[in-house]
């Protein structure tokens, strides 16, 4: 940049004015031109190694990655699951190394418009808020919808429907089963003081649908309108079933399907890394909140 004319006067900009324009410091600029024309190796972050060489930091992490039973896991996790197997090194130093040679994880970065919501949909305690969101995809019978119900505190995979008709009652099955699950029956008012979040869509906005739920004791909470991530949770466990699942393989049967989501569920909720919970998984933050409330219940008869 510094030798290209000026289409004024005709003269170079000169190395002074391109770092005063661009607000870097010429010492720096000339430090690094040294360094490059004698052929140094790039500076990098003083201090000791670490347990391990990069070569051998390196096969750990080709371990990791190769024996995890999820695709495009980032930097954090695999630095996790490498501190499970008794691998102490730095999250810095597996970025490093990953990105040395070319394992990270493809992403496209987006420009997104500005959103109505600036709040958080993230709960701190579990069985507070569910999400519930659909996607579709094609097997050798033709075109099947997904419905899954998912918690907004352990990301857990509450319940799953595979159907051929996206309406109501197919919508209303993982909401079934979840309540099911957790509230130990589907009587009138068993999920009391639970709050479902969902899309703007016919199957969810469908009379029949609200009047369900309502029986249940569950508040319906309508996302805002072409505001996705105000259906961020169920949004985001879509995605990660596509990128798992529904993009990698083909299914000839829509028995094939669910048999195959079934064990991927079971699979998500046990091995799942939350970076938001300290890299546990959804069954362990369901199990240990839901621990903690029975014996402060306890303790609260006892006292009583």
């Amino acid at each position: 940049m510094s030798q290209t004319l000026s289409p004024s006067a005709n003269r170079p900009y000169g190395i002074s004015r391109v770092c005063r324009v661009w607000k870097r410091s010429r010492g720096s600029f000339h430090r690094h031109r040294q360094r490059e024309a004698a052929g140094c190796p790039p500076a990098r972050r003083r201090g000791p190694q670490g347990a391990c060489s990069d070569a051998d930091l390196l096969a750990h992490i080709l371990d990791v990655i190769h024996g995890s039973h999820f695709s495009g896991e980032g930097y954090r996790k695999v630095h996790a699951r490498l501190r499970m197997r008794g691998v102490r090194t730095s999250q810095r130093r597996v970025r490093r190394i990953i990105a040395e040679n070319g394992l990270q994880a493809p992403h496209r970065r987006r420009v997104r418009p500005e959103r109505s919501h600036n709040g958080t949909i993230v709960t701190d305690r579990v069985d507070t808020v569910w999400g519930t969101d659909m996607t579709e995809t094609m097997t050798g019978e033709g075109r099947v919808y997904l419905f899954f119900v998912v918690d907004h505190c352990s990301a857990e995979i509450l319940g799953f429907h595979v159907d051929r008709r996206p309406n109501r009652w197919a919508a209303l099955e993982p909401v079934r089963q979840a309540a099911a699950r957790r509230f130990g029956g589907l009587d009138a008012g068993s999920a009391e003081g639970l709050v479902l979040r969902h899309d703007n869509g016919s199957n969810y906005a469908a009379a029949d649908f609200q009047r369900e739920i309502r029986f249940l004791g569950i508040e319906s909470s309508p996302s805002f309108v072409r505001q996705p991530q105000g259906n961020g949770v169920a949004e985001r466990l879509i995605r990660t079933v596509k990128e798992q699942i529904l993009w990698t393989r083909s299914f000839d049967t829509i028995e094939d399907l669910t048999r195959e989501l079934g064990e991927f569920v079971e699979r998500y909720n046990a091995g799942w890394l939350c970076q938001r919970h300290g890299h546990r998984t959804p069954s362990q933050i369901g199990a240990e909140q839901r621990a903690l409330d029975r014996h402060v219940a306890v303790e609260i008869k006892e006292a009583a």
